[in-house]
């Protein structure tokens, strides 16, 4: 009894303890799973701060998730903010593959907004589906059903700044794990840390992007600044070496010296273990006062100029760099060489620099430096560099030459003083000779500064001072007069271009002979310049006392010449003025009126005189109307343009166009090219008239293409005014850039005179024109001599003759000289134009001259001609 009471007492305890060890082992478990949680959460915590790649913070989220909540399928899906496009950054499933193999054929981003994770990044709100929940939202269309079936899906948006950026899923398909509001808020602290893990990440990009462009844009500068300092320091080094090089040619350095000093500065620029310097001397002889090479020791001695690598410098005039294939080629086609075979020491040259030397404005040498191998590759900087440098040795090269010089002269001029003042007593007694021969010396001067070099004749300077003397005097004395006779010679350019210059200075000599045989003693006969002479006739009683000497002027001057054993029979036309016409005359108006005279004296046929007169005072009227004329019809473009044709004589072919001007005057009548060209120089509206032309050609192009076809060429000449000023010249290659034209159809011609006249700037202008694409002519060819060599370093491609060269085929030596002129432009590869072919005599003339394309007249005749249709025979 005892033991059944004690055991009933018993029994309430052990039950009552059981059920507080079942609690204490749920509580136990409880704390276990919350300090399993807390370190979980902690580890992930931790993951969030340390990871520097999302794929990194998914896998070991992963982990630590599955120590929380069952994750048979665990996945993150992400949308792009600018595309709107869904990926999957991380994927883990025990039971279905990626969504990729699943659904091969299907975007992975249409895909996922088709499913339950669409459903959470439209909606931003935690979705727990069960069986129940997702057949709701299949019914309703909100989602697809994708993959396998599951017992529960949760998933949880992931957002950045209340905006959905992506979704956190975990599914099970155990019935035996469950999700509840534990699981949705250890997924919302995982979404959390994973939106501040891509806030962060993204933060970093995009300072590591910024620091990557910073990078960049340092780097830039830096390369930028080391740039500048290389050139600063390349520009230090220039410049010391342009310093030394001073002081050198300052110094007194023995000659030697000097040129070893000035290649220890160059070298100091430039590698120069092989250079020479080469000189010319008087006798042109080639002399090397400074030489230093790797391959001989030996100096070269003087030698006469022949056919090498330095002579071709000095011949074109050029800088060259020159590599041992160029050389090669120049030896094998006989440029250098050809004739010194024996000099030619450039077999082992790798690459060769020459640089000509410009001394008193002349080429007078040459900088040479060579290399033997590719241990140093010149560049064309290099040879830049060094023609600069070589300038600046040049005039070292000249200032110590003339420091000799001075020296030596010096030297004598002591050696000099000496003898002289041991001779000073001796030459007391010839001082007043001396004196008197200083005067003779002075006044011979002063008659140079007065006189004509050629015929010894009073020149334009001493006449006009005449002239103004003649007519103060006429001012005192009223009832006193004088005439002024202008006299031009006939036919003097047919003898200069016949007989030459020097048969042409023979001819002034002797005429002014006899022009002065026919004047008194008291008579001022001078000479213009040219063929022009002018005499005042001083103190006259009449008119008839001119007219009586111009007579005699007119008679003397028709008599034959005797001119390279030939007779020539030559004439003159006078034009007479009058001191007493006019109260307001003076020396210009006297003179001018005095050369209308003379002009119109020309015009009545020459050989004659013409006195001026209110008649000829009417016509210089006209000149001046007409010049008004002129110039408002050009602001009106009242000209007319017409095109030229220029044929190939053997075919008949069109190969190019001239555009010519003319003007139909109201009262005038047609004024024709040659004479437009004249106007508009004397007018000085030269630059306007070819401005007019090019315009009206550019406007015509396309119809002039169509017309002749896209072959022909057009010529177009133009005055040498366009190059002789920086600013016309930019202007014309302003407008040629700017035209419609086919520059490379384009020649434009510019007057051999001119050149002549101004060789450096047209030098100059046709390299910059030619840089546009257009091709240069020369046209009135045979009038202004210039030389060969002048004409073959010039960009030229054709030789237009001058006008009056085709009016002049008399005789044999005219004929052998155009044909000189022919020979000359097929030797320097020339395209050759005849002009002003007006007969078919004249054609065939310039035939058998060897002349094939040119323009005129004759040539227009025969186009037209072959254009009109044919009339049928009856």
């Amino acid at each position: 009894m005892d033991t059944a009471i004690s055991h009933s007492i018993a029994s309430p305890r052990v039950e009552h303890l059981q059920k507080r060890i079942a609690r204490l082992k749920r509580l136990a478990k409880k704390y276990k799973r919350s300090e399993i949680i807390q370190n979980a959460l902690l580890g992930i915590s931790n993951i969030a701060t340390q990871v520097t790649s999302l794929d990194d913070f998914y896998q070991r989220v992963h982990l630590h998730l599955q120590q929380l909540i069952p994750a048979e399928n665990f996945f993150i899906a992400s949308q792009d903010p600018k595309t709107g496009l869904t990926s999957l950054p991380f994927f883990a499933d025990q039971q279905d593959s990626h969504p990729t193999e699943l659904y091969p054929d299907q975007e992975i981003s249409a895909l996922l907004n088709s499913g339950l994770t669409g459903y959470v990044l439209r909606n931003g709100t935690p979705l727990l589906c069960d069986d129940i929940k997702f057949n709701e939202l299949i019914a309703s269309g909100d989602i697809k059903s994708l993959g396998s079936p599951s017992h529960q899906w949760l998933g949880v948006p992931i957002k950045n700044q209340e905006i959905v950026s992506g979704v956190l899923v975990v599914q099970s398909y155990n019935e035996a794990n469950t999700y509840g509001e534990l699981e949705l808020e250890l997924m919302g602290f995982i979404c959390h840390h994973i939106s501040g893990v891509m806030e962060r990440l993204e933060h970093h990009e995009q300072l590591e992007q910024a620091i990557v462009e910073r990078t960049k844009e340092l780097s830039q500068a830096y390369e930028k600044v080391k740039k500048e300092i290389t050139e600063r320091v390349k520009a230090e080094k220039l410049q010391k070496a342009l310093f030394e090089i001073a002081d050198l040619s300052a110094s007194n350095v023995l000659q030697q010296d000097f040129y070893l000093r000035l290649h220890t500065i160059m070298s100091q620029l430039i590698p120069a273990d092989n250079c020479f310097i080469s000189l010319i001397n008087d006798n042109n002889m080639l002399s090397f006062p400074f030489y230093v090479s790797q391959m001989t020791t030996e100096y070269p001695a003087s030698r006469p100029m022949q056919d090498g690598l330095t002579e071709y410098i000095l011949e074109h005039k050029l800088p060259r760099l020159l590599s041992s294939k160029d050389i090669a080629d120049m030896v094998a086609n006989g440029e250098i060489y050809a004739k010194s075979p024996e000099l030619n020491k450039t077999d082992r040259m790798h690459q060769w620099i020459g640089i000509p030397l410009i001394i008193n404005g002349d080429i007078a040498g040459a900088l040479t430096i060579y290399s033997l191998d590719d241990a140093h590759i010149y560049q064309f900087k290099d040879l830049e560099l060094l023609t600069f440098v070589s300038q600046h040795m040049a005039n070292a090269i000249e200032r110590k030459l003339a420091t000799e010089s001075l020296k030596n002269s010096h030297e004598q001029l002591e050696d000099k003083v000496v003898k002289r003042t041991k001779a000073l007593a001796e030459l007391n007694n010839n001082l007043q000779q001396e004196i008197n021969q200083r005067r003779k010396i002075e006044n011979q001067l002063l008659h140079d500064a007065q006189h004509d070099g050629l015929t010894g004749l009073p020149n334009r300077s001493y006449l006009m001072e005449r002239l103004s003397q003649a007519l103060k005097h006429l001012r005192r004395h009223g009832l006193d007069q004088f005439a002024l006779l202008f006299i031009d010679l006939d036919r003097f350019k047919v003898i200069n271009d016949s007989f030459g210059h020097l048969e042409g200075d023979r001819f002034l000599i002797e005429t002014a002979q006899r022009i002065k045989s026919c004047v008194r003693e008291n008579d001022t006969l001078a000479r213009m310049g040219g063929d022009e002479f002018v005499i005042l006739l001083d103190s006259i009683n009449a008119t008839e006392d001119a007219i009586e000497v111009s007579d005699r002027i007119l008679q003397a001057l028709s008599m034959p010449y005797q001119l390279a054993k030939q007779e020539f029979i030559s004439g003159a036309s006078i034009g007479i003025a009058f001191s007493g016409r006019n109260k307001l005359v003076t020396s210009e108006s006297l003179l001018r009126d005095a050369d209308a005279a003379m002009y119109q004296a020309k015009a009545n046929g020459k050989g004659c005189y013409v006195i001026f007169d209110d008649k000829l005072s009417a016509q210089s009227k006209l000149q001046h109307e007409l010049e008004i004329d002129f110039k408002k019809a050009l602001d009106q473009q009242e000209f007319k343009i017409n095109y030229v044709e220029v044929v190939d004589f053997t075919t008949g072919e069109i190969i190019a166009i001239e555009p010519h001007i003319e003007w139909h005057h109201p009262e005038q009548g047609l004024i024709e090219h040659g004479k437009m060209k004249q106007l508009a120089a004397q007018y000085q509206l030269t630059l306007n008239i070819d401005g007019y032309i090019f315009s009206n050609l550019n406007e015509q192009y396309q119809f002039l293409k169509s017309k002749h076809g896209p072959s022909v060429y057009l010529h177009l000449s133009i005055s040498s005014q366009h190059i002789k000023n920086k600013f016309v010249l930019r202007n014309l290659k302003q407008t040629i850039k700017s035209s419609h034209i086919n520059l490379e159809k384009l020649i434009l011609f510019f007057n051999e005179k001119a050149l002549v006249q101004d060789t450096e700037n047209h030098i100059n202008g046709f390299e910059l024109i030619s840089q546009l694409g257009v091709q240069i002519g020369i046209d009135g060819y045979g009038t202004g001599y210039s030389s060969l060599s002048c004409l073959s370093f010039l960009p030229i491609k054709a030789l237009k003759l001058d006008d009056d060269i085709s009016k002049h085929l008399l005789n044999d030596k005219q004929l052998q000289l155009v044909k000189a002129y022919q020979l000359t432009a097929q030797t320097l590869n020339f395209d050759m134009y005849a002009t002003t072919v007006d007969t078919q005599q004249q054609v065939r003339q310039f035939l058998e001259l060897g002349y094939v394309r040119g323009q005129g007249r004759a040539i227009s005749k025969l186009f037209n001609e072959k254009k009109k249709p044919h009339k049928a025979c009856a």
